[in-house]
């Protein structure tokens, strides 16, 4: 997008448009989102930032009424490939354990220096700055949506102390946190946050994907919401989201023992929901490519599973069987291996996996092992990232790598052509190239899946 197109974005205040631009009046100092309600400001006063970090930067503060900080995010994906892109997608996904520029530039191959360079190049910011506004930007939302005490929400934000995240919200955002919680609210131990998405968005076609492949206790799932329960060695909880149509968000309850680590949580939620892709964009790009070989549907998302981990379980049980056989065979894991406390149930871990002889499946000794075999890989790795590794262990092939990619990561570029779903679509579809689908490959898998309901 250009000048031109943001205009007459700004015009229509097309909530298409959230989140991909952003808009600063230099009569009143204040930065906003393309759908906010405030009167339409004049041309000459209007100033356009393609991120929120760079209006702040140019000494312009949020918009209380439209809350820059609450608009939909912009997955990684989207445009040019670039290890600033990667890096940026890193920041972003966990302030709870903030990384230093040193460390960051190792996870990504690079040198520091390099990383430094490439930020100031694509956002005009460094990267310490970058992450303190994310940090702020963050703890807003929080002051403004819940009644967490200021303490709490430094501390989710990834602030060490009071004092210092009270002056780099006045440095970043121009504006006091406390100016921030105008209204009390209810004080209460669980949190409700509202989780944006750029229109439109199929929550039917999900809801029914979803309803087919549900685990009790773990999930639990109605026409307008689904949630489910979590747990790491850091912190448990769970969530229930609910879809709202009409304000194009989704409210999410949630209930964690440590809000400390909310922001990882949340930005999981989002992946799950596939709440940053933008549709319209991605529907346009397969059509070009399908050249009318079937009919798209509109609004289609991404369900995602939880955890790399648990998408790998499922798909190994998955593995050769139908839909409702492998829902039966995950339901008894969960039922066998789920770990419980008094109010909730929680997916098997690694560990209590890798200990079992599942005896109570009855299944090839072959199959059991190729669950044993990953949950000790996942135990001796928790944080790898790279699933292609996990071609080397035995029973373990492409089809279950790419299933825990496309739900476990929810990488857009999948496509799942050794499924048999995917194969007969294909077969009942006018021929076409799948390979100039690419970067959305993933949403062409749903697409093919879809035609076969």
């Amino acid at each position: 997008m250009d000048t031109s197109h943001w205009q007459r974005a700004r015009q229509s205040r097309d909530h298409r448009f959230d989140g991909l631009f952003f808009i600063a009046v230099k009569s009143t100092g204040i930065y906003c989102r393309p759908i906010c309600p405030a009167p339409t400001a004049k041309e000459h006063n209007v100033e356009y930032f393609q991120y929120a970090h760079s209006a702040a930067l140019a000494g312009f503060r949020p918009c209380i009424r439209c809350r820059p900080d609450s608009a939909p995010g912009s997955s990684a994906w989207q445009g040019t490939q670039t290890t600033a892109l990667r890096a940026k997608a890193l920041i972003d996904s966990n302030f709870s354990q903030p990384q230093s520029c040193e460390q960051l530039a190792e996870r990504l191959g690079i040198t520091s220096r390099y990383l430094r360079r490439l930020f100031h190049q694509h956002f005009g910011i460094s990267v310490t700055q970058y992450r303190l506004f994310n940090q702020c930007h963050f703890a807003k939302t929080l002051l403004q949506e819940t009644s967490l005490p200021v303490s709490e929400i430094a501390f989710a934000a990834g602030f060490n102390s009071i004092r210092r995240f009270n002056d780099a919200f006045l440095q970043q955002l121009h504006i006091c946190p406390s100016k921030m919680r105008t209204k009390s609210k209810p004080n209460t131990s669980k949190i409700t946050l509202k989780l944006p998405f750029r229109p439109p968005y199929n929550w039917l076609a999900l809801q029914q994907f979803l309803a087919k492949r549900l685990i009790a206790p773990i999930e639990w799932l109605s026409d307008i919401s689904y949630g489910r329960s979590f747990k790491t060695e850091q912190y448990h909880g769970q969530f229930t989201a609910t879809f709202v149509k009409d304000k194009h968000y989704f409210s999410v309850e949630i209930d964690i023992s440590d809000p400390r680590f909310l922001h990882p949580i949340l930005t999981n939620i989002r992946r799950v929901l596939d709440l940053d892709a933008d549709t319209a964009l991605i529907e346009q790009h397969l059509n070009t490519h399908i050249h009318g070989a079937f009919k798209l549907t509109e609004g289609l998302r991404l369900p995602g599973i939880w955890s790399a981990f648990e998408a790998g379980m499922r798909a190994v049980l998955g593995q050769q069987v139908s839909v409702s056989a492998a829902h039966n065979l995950v339901t008894k894991l969960v039922s066998e291996l789920g770990e419980k406390d008094q109010a909730r149930v929680y997916f098997p871990t690694p560990s209590s996996v890798a200990t079992s002889e599942l005896s109570f499946f009855k299944m090839p000794q072959a199959r059991k092992n190729a669950l044993i075999n990953l949950a000790n890989f996942c135990q001796q790795h928790p944080n790898c990232t790279d699933l292609d590794q996990w071609l080397a262990l035995k029973g373990i092939g492409p089809w279950t790598v790419n299933y825990a990619k496309l739900r476990g990561q929810s990488q857009p570029d999948i496509l799942l052509d050794g499924d048999l779903g995917v194969k007969k679509a294909q077969a009942n579809a006018s021929a076409f190239e799948s390979g100039a689908c690419s970067p959305f490959r993933s949403y062409l898998t749903f697409q093919l899946w879809q035609q076969l309901i």
